[in-house]
């Protein structure tokens, strides 16, 4: 008697991402290709898990996403154990492991950042089969040298500072540029690099504003009368950085204390903190007009760096990623997100992804090579 075909859900979950519909094709085409396969997409994250909410990915479907931006599946942040349902939040990690037995599932691939890796972990504690993606534009998840969905956006973020180096110059002003990015700095670091920012400024090493000043300062005494500030948007001063820091251990000590008190309390002081200090990139570029005497214009980029087709690199990396997924479920090999590791994938148990950043070492060597060009981090 023939076993029958193993079969594999997928869904998208989190901010959308470059590469997504190729790893979407990429898992599809190469279980398809088996012949003992078959492959079912969920629309809207674990929304669509919940609502029973399907999208059958056969041949068709996937021969003409390659290219295409966003993700054919949709997306959404909803969390397994904190979903609005009937306009109350409430644990559905039940639900979703019942709708995945009702769907007969084999495995859920889940493709996200370190939130989806999180929320994948979960489910994979209460004994489901997954296997997870990485992507993310920050490329903050651990474990892997690099996520899909960041070089697109790296290169979308140096065309902008590139074309923005021409009204800096013409009209010999400090060009502020906004880079997503609140916790992780690489992208602001890579597209810092790469358009040539006098000024890199990125959350893992806080600034000194009047030392941001005072190299912009130097270039106009060198008749230089132009900057441009890539700014990631979780960057922060000093002292804005211990007060942040501060609030994040005292919350991680009464999360491990298992204090509800404690924990609340820290949380609703991190939210004020975030309030006060959203938009803190129009106040900066205030204050560097105020001290340097130039004119001094803001560009957030937004959202637009998430959008558009994907780079070759991020294609190629997803598409890798996809068929080595595949790969492990003909091992049953669950409980693992797919990595790129040197010049190979490998899986990577998820108790070791959960909870960890891959965030910038000062002494990374972009870091230490943006120094020595003259770039101004403004500390350290």
């Amino acid at each position: 008697m023939n076993k029958r075909n193993k079969h594999i859900g997928i869904l998208t979950a989190g901010g959308d991402s470059p590469g997504l519909n190729a790893a979407i094709r990429a898992i599809g085409k190469a279980a398809l290709a088996t012949g003992r396969m078959d492959i079912v997409g969920f629309r809207d994250g674990f929304r669509g898990l919940l609502e029973n909410r399907t999208m059958r990915l056969d041949r068709d479907v996937l021969s003409s996403i390659l290219t295409r931006g966003g993700t054919i599946l949709g997306t959404s942040r909803d969390k397994p154990h904190k979903m609005m349902v009937g306009g109350e939040i409430m644990d559905m990690t039940d639900a979703l492991c019942a709708n995945y037995h009702h769907h007969s599932l084999d495995v859920l691939v889940c493709i996200g950042g370190g939130g989806t890796q999180k929320n994948a972990w979960r489910l994979a504690q209460k004994g489901l089969n997954i296997i997870t993606l990485p992507k993310t534009i920050d490329n903050d998840v651990a474990m892997t040298d690099v996520t899909f969905g960041f070089d697109t956006a790296m290169e979308i973020a140096t065309e902008a500072i590139d074309r923005l180096h021409s009204t800096a110059h013409s009209h010999h002003r400090i060009i502020v540029v906004e880079i997503m990015g609140h916790n992780a700095g690489w992208l602001a670091l890579g597209a810092g690099m790469a358009g040539g920012a006098d000024v890199i400024l990125i959350p893992e090493i806080p600034y000194d504003l009047e030392e941001v000043a005072a190299a912009i300062r130097k270039r106009k005494q060198r008749g230089t009368n132009f900057s441009i500030v890539a700014v990631a948007e979780g960057a922060m001063d000093v002292e804005n950085s211990r007060i942040y820091h501060k609030l994040r251990e005292e919350k991680q000590k009464a999360k491990e204390e298992g204090d509800s008190r404690k924990k609340k309390k820290a949380n609703e002081a991190l939210q004020k903190f975030a309030a006060v200090n959203r938009g803190n990139t129009v106040q900066l570029t205030k204050k560097l007009e105020e001290m340097t005497g130039l004119e001094s214009r803001l560009t957030i980029l937004g959202h637009v760096q998430r959008g558009g087709t994907p780079s070759a690199a991020d294609r190629l990396l997803a598409t890798w990623l996809g068929n080595s997924c595949v790969n492990c479920i003909e091992q049953d090999l669950y409980g693992v997100m797919v990595a790129r590791s040197g010049n190979t994938t490998k899986p990577v148990p998820l108790e070791e992804v959960v909870g960890r950043k891959n965030l910038v070492p000062p002494d990374h060597p972009w870091v230490q090579s943006a120094r020595n060009v003259g770039t101004c981090f403004g500390g350290w």
